[in-house]
Protein backbone atom coordinates (compact mmCIF):
# COMPACT_ATOMS: atom_id res chain seq x y z
CA UNK A 1 0.00 0.00 0.00
CA UNK A 2 1.55 3.63 -1.04
CA UNK A 3 2.07 6.05 1.35
CA UNK A 4 -0.45 7.96 -0.94
CA UNK A 5 -3.35 6.16 0.02
CA UNK A 6 -3.13 6.60 3.47
CA UNK A 7 -5.74 8.50 5.07
CA UNK A 8 -4.41 11.30 7.07
CA UNK A 9 -5.78 11.16 10.61
CA UNK A 10 -8.49 14.14 11.69
CA UNK A 11 -7.41 16.38 14.69
CA UNK A 12 -9.01 16.36 17.73
CA UNK A 13 -10.42 19.92 17.43
CA UNK A 14 -11.76 21.14 14.80
CA UNK A 15 -9.42 24.62 13.54
CA UNK A 16 -12.80 26.67 14.24
CA UNK A 17 -13.13 25.03 18.42
CA UNK A 18 -10.63 25.92 19.41
CA UNK A 19 -11.95 29.10 21.21
CA UNK A 20 -14.15 26.99 22.57
CA UNK A 21 -11.91 25.23 24.61
CA UNK A 22 -10.11 27.60 25.99
CA UNK A 23 -13.43 28.87 27.71
CA UNK A 24 -14.26 25.80 28.53
CA UNK A 25 -13.06 25.99 32.10
CA UNK A 26 -15.63 29.54 32.35
CA UNK A 27 -18.11 27.45 30.56
CA UNK A 28 -18.23 24.36 33.00
CA UNK A 29 -17.86 27.03 35.94
CA UNK A 30 -21.05 28.74 34.76
CA UNK A 31 -23.21 25.83 34.02
CA UNK A 32 -22.57 24.25 37.94
CA UNK A 33 -22.03 27.50 39.99
CA UNK A 34 -24.74 29.44 38.11
CA UNK A 35 -27.33 27.86 35.74
CA UNK A 36 -27.73 24.53 37.66
CA UNK A 37 -28.49 26.50 40.73
CA UNK A 38 -31.21 28.66 39.16
CA UNK A 39 -33.22 25.99 37.82
CA UNK A 40 -33.10 24.32 40.96
CA UNK A 41 -34.15 27.21 42.90
CA UNK A 42 -36.77 27.49 40.51
CA UNK A 43 -37.95 23.84 40.76
CA UNK A 44 -37.27 24.01 45.02
CA UNK A 45 -39.69 27.32 45.00
CA UNK A 46 -42.41 24.77 44.10
CA UNK A 47 -41.83 22.41 46.93
CA UNK A 48 -42.19 22.29 50.78
CA UNK A 49 -38.08 21.58 50.65
CA UNK A 50 -35.65 21.46 53.61
CA UNK A 51 -32.23 20.31 54.07
CA UNK A 52 -33.53 17.29 55.36
CA UNK A 53 -34.17 15.94 52.01
CA UNK A 54 -37.75 16.29 52.62
CA UNK A 55 -40.11 17.17 49.46
CA UNK A 56 -43.69 17.96 48.86
CA UNK A 57 -44.99 19.82 45.61
CA UNK A 58 -47.21 22.48 47.10
CA UNK A 59 -47.36 24.24 43.62
CA UNK A 60 -47.65 28.21 44.10
CA UNK A 61 -48.27 27.38 47.55
CA UNK A 62 -45.04 29.36 48.87
CA UNK A 63 -46.10 32.45 46.59
CA UNK A 64 -49.11 32.80 48.24
CA UNK A 65 -47.77 32.13 51.31
CA UNK A 66 -45.31 34.83 50.55
CA UNK A 67 -48.07 37.09 50.17
CA UNK A 68 -49.60 36.44 53.33
CA UNK A 69 -45.97 36.63 55.38
CA UNK A 70 -45.63 40.12 57.86
CA UNK A 71 -42.18 39.87 56.88
CA UNK A 72 -42.30 39.65 53.71
CA UNK A 73 -44.40 43.16 53.93
CA UNK A 74 -41.54 44.50 56.44
CA UNK A 75 -38.50 43.60 54.70
CA UNK A 76 -40.09 44.31 51.10
CA UNK A 77 -40.58 47.80 52.24
CA UNK A 78 -37.33 48.53 54.01
CA UNK A 79 -35.55 47.48 51.33
CA UNK A 80 -37.34 49.66 49.14
CA UNK A 81 -36.71 52.38 51.17
CA UNK A 82 -33.04 51.43 51.10
CA UNK A 83 -32.80 51.38 47.70
CA UNK A 84 -34.93 54.48 46.33
CA UNK A 85 -32.33 56.67 49.09
CA UNK A 86 -29.53 55.03 48.72
CA UNK A 87 -28.87 54.58 45.09
CA UNK A 88 -30.19 58.23 44.07
CA UNK A 89 -28.15 59.71 46.99
CA UNK A 90 -24.77 57.31 45.85
CA UNK A 91 -24.54 58.25 42.25
CA UNK A 92 -24.81 62.21 43.09
CA UNK A 93 -22.04 61.91 45.42
CA UNK A 94 -19.85 59.74 42.99
CA UNK A 95 -20.60 62.72 40.23
CA UNK A 96 -20.02 65.11 42.35
CA UNK A 97 -16.93 63.77 43.71
CA UNK A 98 -15.63 63.21 39.89
CA UNK A 99 -15.87 66.71 39.11
CA UNK A 100 -14.11 67.25 42.44
CA UNK A 101 -11.25 65.60 41.15
CA UNK A 102 -11.24 66.47 37.76
CA UNK A 103 -8.96 68.96 37.99
CA UNK A 104 -5.52 69.63 37.41
CA UNK A 105 -3.60 69.57 40.56
CA UNK A 106 -0.20 68.54 42.94
CA UNK A 107 -0.91 65.12 44.05
CA UNK A 108 -4.51 64.54 42.19
CA UNK A 109 -3.74 61.14 41.86
CA UNK A 110 -3.16 60.48 45.42
CA UNK A 111 -6.53 62.41 46.49
CA UNK A 112 -8.06 59.99 44.20
CA UNK A 113 -6.63 57.02 45.23
CA UNK A 114 -7.68 58.01 48.76
CA UNK A 115 -10.80 58.00 47.81
CA UNK A 116 -11.43 55.14 45.58
CA UNK A 117 -9.74 53.08 48.52
CA UNK A 118 -13.07 52.65 50.80
CA UNK A 119 -14.81 50.84 47.68
CA UNK A 120 -12.45 48.22 48.16
CA UNK A 121 -13.64 47.40 51.25
CA UNK A 122 -17.23 47.08 50.31
CA UNK A 123 -19.42 44.84 52.12
CA UNK A 124 -16.65 43.79 54.85
CA UNK A 125 -17.53 42.51 58.22
CA UNK A 126 -14.57 44.47 59.11
CA UNK A 127 -16.31 47.50 58.16
CA UNK A 128 -19.96 46.70 59.00
CA UNK A 129 -18.75 46.69 62.50
CA UNK A 130 -16.77 50.21 62.82
CA UNK A 131 -20.20 51.26 61.46
CA UNK A 132 -21.97 50.48 64.09
CA UNK A 133 -19.47 51.17 66.35
CA UNK A 134 -19.50 54.68 65.43
CA UNK A 135 -23.07 54.53 65.63
CA UNK A 136 -23.58 53.43 69.40
CA UNK A 137 -24.95 55.88 72.22
CA UNK A 138 -21.50 56.28 73.05
CA UNK A 139 -19.93 55.85 69.74
CA UNK A 140 -17.90 58.54 67.51
CA UNK A 141 -21.08 60.36 65.99
CA UNK A 142 -22.60 61.02 69.15
CA UNK A 143 -19.37 62.26 70.47
CA UNK A 144 -19.27 64.72 67.81
CA UNK A 145 -22.82 65.94 67.91
CA UNK A 146 -22.27 66.48 71.85
CA UNK A 147 -19.11 68.68 71.03
CA UNK A 148 -21.17 70.58 68.63
CA UNK A 149 -23.83 71.10 71.35
CA UNK A 150 -26.28 68.86 69.67
CA UNK A 151 -28.72 66.44 71.60
CA UNK A 152 -27.26 63.00 71.24
CA UNK A 153 -29.62 59.94 69.32
CA UNK A 154 -30.30 56.65 69.66
CA UNK A 155 -29.08 56.21 65.75
CA UNK A 156 -29.54 52.09 66.25
CA UNK A 157 -32.21 51.72 68.64
CA UNK A 158 -34.82 54.50 67.05
CA UNK A 159 -37.10 52.60 63.96
CA UNK A 160 -36.93 55.64 62.38
CA UNK A 161 -32.98 56.23 62.07
CA UNK A 162 -31.68 52.81 61.46
CA UNK A 163 -32.62 52.65 58.16
CA UNK A 164 -30.86 55.70 57.77
CA UNK A 165 -27.32 55.03 59.52
CA UNK A 166 -27.80 51.96 56.30
CA UNK A 167 -28.22 54.11 53.81
CA UNK A 168 -25.00 56.18 54.82
CA UNK A 169 -23.06 53.32 54.49
CA UNK A 170 -22.97 53.38 50.59
CA UNK A 171 -22.16 56.80 50.48
CA UNK A 172 -19.01 56.18 51.84
CA UNK A 173 -18.06 53.70 49.40
CA UNK A 174 -18.60 55.72 45.81
CA UNK A 175 -15.03 55.50 44.79
CA UNK A 176 -16.41 52.64 41.64
CA UNK A 177 -18.80 54.85 40.48
CA UNK A 178 -16.26 57.61 40.91
CA UNK A 179 -13.71 56.12 39.01
CA UNK A 180 -16.60 55.63 35.94
CA UNK A 181 -17.52 59.35 36.24
CA UNK A 182 -14.40 60.57 36.12
CA UNK A 183 -13.61 58.44 32.97
CA UNK A 184 -16.82 59.77 31.16
CA UNK A 185 -15.92 63.16 32.33
CA UNK A 186 -12.60 63.23 31.01
CA UNK A 187 -13.76 62.12 27.82
CA UNK A 188 -15.95 65.27 26.85
CA UNK A 189 -14.43 67.58 24.42
CA UNK A 190 -13.01 70.52 25.91
CA UNK A 191 -13.73 73.16 23.45
CA UNK A 192 -18.24 72.46 24.21
CA UNK A 193 -16.96 74.21 27.10
CA UNK A 194 -14.73 77.20 25.69
CA UNK A 195 -17.63 77.87 23.41
CA UNK A 196 -20.14 77.86 26.05
CA UNK A 197 -17.98 80.34 28.02
CA UNK A 198 -17.52 82.32 24.90
CA UNK A 199 -21.50 82.66 24.95
CA UNK A 200 -22.11 83.92 28.45
CA UNK A 201 -23.15 80.35 29.93
CA UNK A 202 -22.45 80.03 33.63
CA UNK A 203 -20.86 76.85 35.55
CA UNK A 204 -24.68 75.76 36.01
CA UNK A 205 -25.69 76.17 32.55
CA UNK A 206 -22.73 74.21 31.41
CA UNK A 207 -23.22 71.08 33.74
CA UNK A 208 -27.19 71.12 32.86
CA UNK A 209 -26.47 71.41 28.88
CA UNK A 210 -22.75 69.68 28.19
CA UNK A 211 -21.41 67.48 31.55
CA UNK A 212 -25.26 65.81 32.00
CA UNK A 213 -26.26 64.90 28.59
CA UNK A 214 -22.10 63.66 27.75
CA UNK A 215 -22.45 61.47 30.92
CA UNK A 216 -25.88 60.68 30.86
CA UNK A 217 -24.95 56.81 29.41
CA UNK A 218 -22.71 56.53 32.41
CA UNK A 219 -25.30 57.51 34.80
CA UNK A 220 -27.46 55.05 33.53
CA UNK A 221 -24.77 52.29 33.63
CA UNK A 222 -24.47 53.20 37.38
CA UNK A 223 -27.88 53.53 38.31
CA UNK A 224 -28.81 49.82 36.38
CA UNK A 225 -25.56 48.55 38.67
CA UNK A 226 -26.22 50.36 41.97
CA UNK A 227 -29.66 49.32 41.81
CA UNK A 228 -29.16 45.66 41.39
CA UNK A 229 -26.68 45.25 43.81
CA UNK A 230 -28.64 47.71 46.39
CA UNK A 231 -31.66 45.43 46.08
CA UNK A 232 -29.27 42.45 47.08
CA UNK A 233 -27.78 44.41 49.93
CA UNK A 234 -27.46 41.94 52.85
CA UNK A 235 -24.23 42.82 54.88
CA UNK A 236 -25.13 46.01 56.22
CA UNK A 237 -28.72 44.82 58.14
CA UNK A 238 -26.92 41.27 59.13
CA UNK A 239 -23.67 43.30 60.96
CA UNK A 240 -24.86 46.57 62.04
CA UNK A 241 -29.09 46.21 63.33
CA UNK A 242 -29.50 42.60 62.80
CA UNK A 243 -32.61 43.40 61.07
CA UNK A 244 -33.97 45.53 64.20
CA UNK A 245 -35.34 47.61 65.72
CA UNK A 246 -38.75 46.52 65.20
CA UNK A 247 -37.62 44.93 61.99
CA UNK A 248 -37.23 48.46 60.39
CA UNK A 249 -33.41 47.61 59.13
CA UNK A 250 -35.18 44.11 58.00
CA UNK A 251 -33.65 43.78 54.17
CA UNK A 252 -35.03 41.56 51.88
CA UNK A 253 -31.80 39.80 51.73
CA UNK A 254 -31.75 38.85 55.20
CA UNK A 255 -35.56 37.41 55.09
CA UNK A 256 -34.11 35.48 52.40
CA UNK A 257 -30.99 34.38 54.50
CA UNK A 258 -33.06 33.83 57.48
CA UNK A 259 -35.73 31.44 55.71
CA UNK A 260 -33.23 29.51 54.08
CA UNK A 261 -30.50 28.65 56.55
CA UNK A 262 -32.00 29.73 60.02
CA UNK A 263 -36.06 28.18 59.53
CA UNK A 264 -34.45 25.68 56.97
CA UNK A 265 -37.60 26.51 54.42
CA UNK A 266 -35.83 26.29 51.42
CA UNK A 267 -38.82 26.25 49.13
CA UNK A 268 -39.83 28.94 50.31
CA UNK A 269 -36.34 30.82 50.23
CA UNK A 270 -36.66 29.97 46.56
CA UNK A 271 -39.79 31.59 45.92
CA UNK A 272 -39.06 35.19 48.19
CA UNK A 273 -35.70 34.61 45.32
CA UNK A 274 -37.21 34.82 42.13
CA UNK A 275 -39.71 37.28 43.49
CA UNK A 276 -36.36 39.49 44.01
CA UNK A 277 -35.26 38.30 40.69
CA UNK A 278 -38.89 39.53 39.05
CA UNK A 279 -38.76 43.06 40.71
CA UNK A 280 -34.97 43.73 39.77
CA UNK A 281 -35.69 42.81 36.20
CA UNK A 282 -39.04 45.14 36.25
CA UNK A 283 -36.62 47.60 37.48
CA UNK A 284 -34.23 47.48 35.13
CA UNK A 285 -36.70 47.30 31.86
CA UNK A 286 -38.27 50.36 33.50
CA UNK A 287 -35.22 52.37 33.55
CA UNK A 288 -34.30 50.97 30.29
CA UNK A 289 -37.71 52.21 29.00
CA UNK A 290 -37.43 55.35 30.20
CA UNK A 291 -33.87 56.04 29.55
CA UNK A 292 -34.81 57.10 25.83
CA UNK A 293 -35.87 60.22 27.53
CA UNK A 294 -32.64 61.55 28.83
CA UNK A 295 -29.68 59.41 27.66
CA UNK A 296 -27.90 60.78 24.64
CA UNK A 297 -25.02 59.74 22.38
CA UNK A 298 -22.44 61.64 20.82
CA UNK A 299 -22.86 59.83 17.49
CA UNK A 300 -26.41 60.79 17.45
CA UNK A 301 -27.99 57.70 17.69
CA UNK A 302 -30.88 56.96 20.09
CA UNK A 303 -31.19 55.50 23.41
CA UNK A 304 -31.90 52.01 24.49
Amino acid sequence: MSLATVKKKKPFFKKGDIGLVYISPWLIGFLIFSIYPMVASLVYSFFDFDFMGRMRFVGFGNFVKMWKSVDFSLSTKATFIFVFFSVPAKLISAMLLAMLLNVKLRFINLYRTLYYLPSILTGSVAIGILWRLMFTKQGLINNLLGLLGFSQANWLGNPNTAIYVLIMLPLWQVGSSMVIFLAALKQIPGYLFEAARIDGAGKMRQFVNITLPAVSPIILFNLIMQSINTFQEFSSSFIITGGGPAKSTYLYAMFIYNEAFKMLKMGYASALSWFLFGVILVFTAVIFKTSAKWVFYGDGGDAL
